[in-house]
């Protein structure tokens, strides 16, 4: 297994509008340029935390730009997603709570430059349709399949498909579990790879201490039972993506303690299509918090962002 080697940097250092930021996203444009989008505000969960962006074009960064608010409504966890069509999509959430937050949708066709005004992804959604955390996937059949959650009593994950490029979304049956259906257990926030024409895979954070797994072999509409892995999870967010070489590769923090620290954060490469796992760089150790990666594979490299103490967005460029 080749090693893998990058830099690091940061996407904003001082003298931002916010004292904290989170949950972030990022996409690769046409021209080249990165784009990335996390929540800022004064802490998360209250009234005055929007979706801002930057961008990255001959490897600096841009200031922090407003790109979504709602006066009085907290926002979350905002998702990029580079279509097919050309467009970029950003899905985010809004609301007061995780059980009743529901999900808008702003699109761009100029590379991020300017964007539509917001609107429903599914009307009437109350609970989060679509991307929750991590970006949807384009299944070699041309379906759209994002990975999706609910945070009402039990956790529950699911996916919502769209065979329409975006129009329309249908969720698929719940990710059957065995974890007791008690308030705050249970897995969330999937993140999707397809390894066969249909045969779609998905990896959970999840409150017993390892990273689940659930499997479809129906293009998302149907999955088994979740089971565990072997990795770690503290019960916070994980990403991956598929390496031009054609392994996966997954930035987590391998803790398992539920609510655990939120460091290390390290990437792990699987050549088996998730069966087994090799930690192959560590992005950060030592005291502190860096958590909610996102990564997306492109041009032979991998990009990564990730909350770094809730005061900026660390950012890496890597290869094999």
């Amino acid at each position: 297994m080749a090693a893998l080697t990058g830099t690091k940097s940061y996407i904003f250092e001082q003298n931002v509008p916010f004292s904290s930021c989170h949950a972030s996203t990022l996409a690769l444009l046409s021209n080249g340029d990165r784009i990335a989008a996390w929540f800022g505000g004064t802490c998360e969960g209250d009234p005055d935390v929007d979706i801002w962006i930057s961008r990255c074009h001959k490897d600096a960064w841009s200031g922090p730009v407003k790109v979504a608010e709602e006066e009085g409504l907290p926002h979350w966890n905002p998702v990029f997603f580079k279509a097919d069509n050309g467009i970029v999509y950003l899905f985010y959430k809004v609301g007061h709570t995780f059980s009743e937050w529901y999900t808008r949708v702003i699109v761009s066709d100029d590379d991020g430059h300017t964007w539509s005004p917001p609107k429903e992804l599914v009307h009437g959604d109350r609970g989060g349709r679509g991307p929750v955390r991590n970006k949807p996937v384009i299944l070699q059949n041309g379906a759209w399949v994002a990975p999706a959650s609910l945070e009402r009593e039990a956790w529950e994950a699911f996916v919502d498909i769209s065979l329409d490029q975006g129009e329309t979304w249908k969720s698929s049956e719940m990710v059957p579990s065995r974890i007791t259906r008690e308030p705050g257990k249970g897995v969330i926030q999937p993140t999707l790879w397809e390894s066969a024409p249909n045969h779609v895979h998905m990896l959970l954070r999840s409150t017993e201490g390892f990273v689940y797994r659930s499997d479809s072999s129906d293009g998302g509409k149907s999955w088994c039972e979740a089971y565990a892995t072997s990795l770690p999870n503290n019960n916070s967010g994980i990403d991956l993506a598929r390496t031009a070489e054609g392994a996966l590769a997954l930035v987590h923090n391998p803790v398992g303690d539920n609510w655990g620290p939120r460091t290390p954060l390290v990437v792990s490469l699987s050549e088996n299509e998730g069966i087994t796992w090799k930690q192959a760089l560590v992005l950060e150790e030592g005291e502190g918090e860096f958590s909610y990666p996102a990564i997306i594979s492109a041009n032979g490299k991998l990009y990564i962002t990730y909350t770094w103490n809730r005061k900026t967005i660390a950012y890496w460029e890597l290869t094999m």
